[in-house]
């Protein structure tokens, strides 16, 4: 694969994202207290099949690590890379 996109936290927009100009690449969360939830992934048609989301999902794991945060995936993709992740099975705020 080639070199993983780079992903910015929006914090004013509560989203992950991966700055470009030619469509949207996000995951829209909500923090509440030290949940974060994960609530939709967004890739444009064109993006997908490109390692995307899966580096959207990554960032936002990472994130809830470094922050002392559990993870609700409402995002069904989130909730999938969870599955096939089990690094990151501790941060479930409900495993």
């Amino acid at each position: 694969m080639p070199d993983s996109p780079t992903v910015t936290h929006n914090e004013a927009a509560h989203q992950f994202e991966i700055p470009n100009d030619q469509g949207r690449v996000l995951l829209r969360y909500a923090k509440r207290g030290d949940v974060l939830d994960l609530l939709h992934t967004e890739v444009d048609e064109q993006f997908e099949g490109r390692g995307f989301a899966s580096a959207l999902a990554r960032a936002a794991l990472d994130y809830a690590r470094a922050n002392n945060l559990k993870v609700v995936p409402t995002c069904p993709f989130v909730r999938k890379y969870l599955d096939r992740h089990p690094e990151y099975a501790d941060l479930r705020a409900n495993p």
